[in-house]
């Protein structure tokens, strides 16, 4: 997830690629093979095919199990504190203890929900509930607004200082994550919060799930929109309340699908307005000669043309699904792609593996590999894939469906499930050990995203999640 800057430091249909005549004829085969080798060898062909497709649906199938099974453990490392709960975002390991991010527990929702089964929508319904607890519950404001992040359980900070409280204090505010200060309210963690709470409106026909999303919306309304020349709407504040002057092509895009879902959730055609705001700020960021679309703009005024980013190329498709805008998927294929592996300098992949897919932005592939990203961490590894971001280019191009696109995606998902299996091995989450090979991290190397962060191999909700949702071709911004 990007911006400018951060303020702080379909069920089924996804496992396996598809069997068909099309898919056949793309890898260079077809009615050609099958006649000229004959009726007994065709039937053979057949068969070995369809053992291998199998054999993929029931890889994909276990993987997706232990991706849930992440999710499900990160959300109860800390069954003494509590039923209202986040899941925790991190692995222990990344040495963020108990932070849970509002944007990764909105995604941890569609992923739950992606799922279609009856522990999925329970999972779903329970942190939707924590969202809207969160909104009603704030320590300092009562506006509808939700923090960066929030702490979820009980732990010692760097300078030795007790947190003993989980997700709800015992006053009954809850626990917003001030030691790293994540106290900060940006429009697109806001945005994917409503978009989570949206759809657990439309599929379990609570009204108090629509009201939460139409809260943050009108948040986002009041605090956001701008008549800058660039337009769309605003970063956010920090957590003294400021507002911070960037706009983000990432947030912008979430509205689109934000408030399209609120006009047809209410009816109400003042948020189809406010949609179509947010979706010209995408078209004066939209580069048409190179086919890309550009970070945002630091002043409302001027386009900040670099670094540009991996998520505003795929999540602008998911959200647009604009033939006129494809180009992008193609751009980030392209000029983001890494592949890591033992040999590449500041790597952290065990020997004997690799890893392909996309970087975060184009100031990753030209990262110091001489310096840290912060005191205490790593150098970087320009090859570093990130995984969150390789899942939705995956999705996008399912999404797309064009020529050569399902064969791409499936590299990506295939890359993305062996790192579920290899790496990261013995992380924890509350102390508590994860169940075996579930959850993928972050980065398969330290990279820089040129944003002033990092990513690092640590097991991660945000990426476990949109990898599931890639597994089964949800699309969490779709309208």
């Amino acid at each position: 997830m990007t911006g400018v800057t951060r303020m702080t430091d379909g069920q089924g249909r996804g496992q396996g690629p598809a069997l068909s005549r099309r898919t056949l004829l793309g890898a260079g085969l077809g009615a050609a093979v099958l006649t000229a080798a004959g009726a007994g060898s065709a039937q053979a062909y057949a068969a070995g095919v369809a053992a291998g497709a199998g054999a993929d649906r029931a890889r994909g199938a276990s993987a997706q199990r232990r991706g849930h099974a992440f999710l499900a453990a990160a959300m109860d490392a800390y069954p003494d504190h509590g039923s209202i709960r986040l899941a925790q975002s991190y692995a222990d390991q990344a040495g963020l203890f108990s932070t849970a991010f509002t944007y990764d527990n909105a995604l941890a929702v569609l992923a739950h929900l992606a799922a279609r089964t009856a522990d999925g929508r329970a999972r779903a319904v329970a942190l939707g509930d924590a969202l809207l607890y969160a909104q009603e519950h704030d320590p300092a404001h009562d506006d509808g607004r939700l923090r960066q992040a929030y702490n979820v359980g009980p732990y010692t900070f760097y300078d030795g200082s007790p947190q003993p409280d989980g997700f709800v204090r015992a006053d009954g505010s809850v626990n917003v994550g001030t030691q790293f200060g994540f106290t900060g309210t940006a429009v697109g963690d806001m945005a994917w919060a409503g978009i989570a709470l949206s759809a657990l409106a439309g599929r379990t026909g609570e009204r108090r799930f629509l009201a939460g999303a139409v809260r943050i919306g009108e948040w986002i309304e009041r605090n956001g929109r701008t008549d800058e020349p660039l337009g769309g709407y605003k970063f956010g504040v920090d957590g003294t309340n400021q507002k911070l002057p960037f706009t983000s092509t990432e947030h912008n895009t979430d509205l689109v699908c934000l408030f399209g879902r609120l006009a047809r959730l209410t009816g109400d055609g003042v948020w189809r307005e406010r949609s179509a705001r947010a979706r010209a700020f995408l078209e004066n960021v939209w580069e048409a000669d190179g086919g890309f679309f550009y970070t945002g703009s630091n002043d409302g005024v001027t386009v900040n043309k670099s670094p540009i980013p991996e998520d505003t190329q795929t999540w602008t498709y998911l959200a647009l699904d604009s033939r006129s805008h494809a180009r992008s998927l193609d751009w980030a294929a392209r000029e983001l792609a890494v592949l890591d592996h033992a040999e590449r300098r500041n790597s952290t992949v065990p020997a004997g593996q690799s890893y392909d897919g996309v970087t975060f932005s184009s100031a990753s592939l030209l990262a110091n590999e001489d310096a840290p990203n912060a005191d205490s961490q790593p150098r970087p590894d320009r090859n570093g894939v990130w995984f969150e971001g390789t899942a939705h280019l995956a999705l996008a191009l399912r999404e797309r469906d064009g020529r050569g696109d399902e064969a791409r995606a499936r590299r990506l998902i295939d890359s993305v499930e062996r790192a579920q299996d290899l790496l990261g091995v013995g992380q924890t989450v509350g102390g508590r050990t994860l169940p075996e090979r579930s959850g993928v991290v972050s980065a398969s190397s330290p990279l820089d995203t040129g944003f002033g962060f990092g990513y690092y191999p640590y097991r991660h909700l945000g990426a476990t999640a949109w990898y599931l949702m890639a597994a089964a071709r949800a699309n969490p911004l779709r309208v």
